[in-house]
């Protein structure tokens, strides 16, 4: 889901949009398999593991439509989760160090976690970014240009 730009501040543009990756419905969907494939021998407890499973999906697919990770001339604007909300707006000029993690799956279908580091002592990590080596160069690349140095080439 695009979120508006209302939240932009003036000569604010959006110049990169990060998603989540769609494995993160990969967990649900295995309680939900697993509970279904069980029903006839299992009963009651089958049933519970695939409701969670349902429970579990539908909770990731909220947090998969509004989620929203942005990159701008000025800002990284991040709203993630849904039981537990982040929001953050981090100048561009704050940013210390922006890095990322990929589990082996995640190199495989091109999800990781990114982390954070502004303010000279503040930490945020966002997990199952879809293509997230992508968006850290995108992100070292504007901070550079904010700070008043070339980007790098390549």
């Amino acid at each position: 889901m695009e979120r508006s730009n209302t939240d932009l501040l003036e000569n604010e543009n959006v110049l990169y949009h990060a998603r989540l990756h769609w494995a993160l419905f990969l967990g649900p969907a295995m309680l939900l398999l697993l509970g279904g494939l069980s029903v006839s021998s299992k009963g009651l407890a089958a049933a519970v593991m695939s409701g969670l499973g349902l429970l579990w999906g539908m909770l990731s697919y909220k947090t998969f439509c509004s989620s929203s990770i942005r990159l701008t001339n000025k800002r990284i604007l991040v709203r993630v989760g849904t039981v537990i909300r982040k929001i953050y707006a981090v100048p561009l000029t704050d940013v210390t160090l922006v890095d990322l993690h990929q589990p082996s799956l995640g190199v495989i279908l091109n999800f990781g976690n990114v982390t954070i580091i502004y303010g000279g002592k503040f930490k945020s990590s966002f997990k199952m970014v879809a293509s997230p080596a992508e968006f850290v160069t995108k992100v070292r690349d504007q901070v550079t240009i904010t700070r008043g140095n070339t980007p790098p080439t390549g």
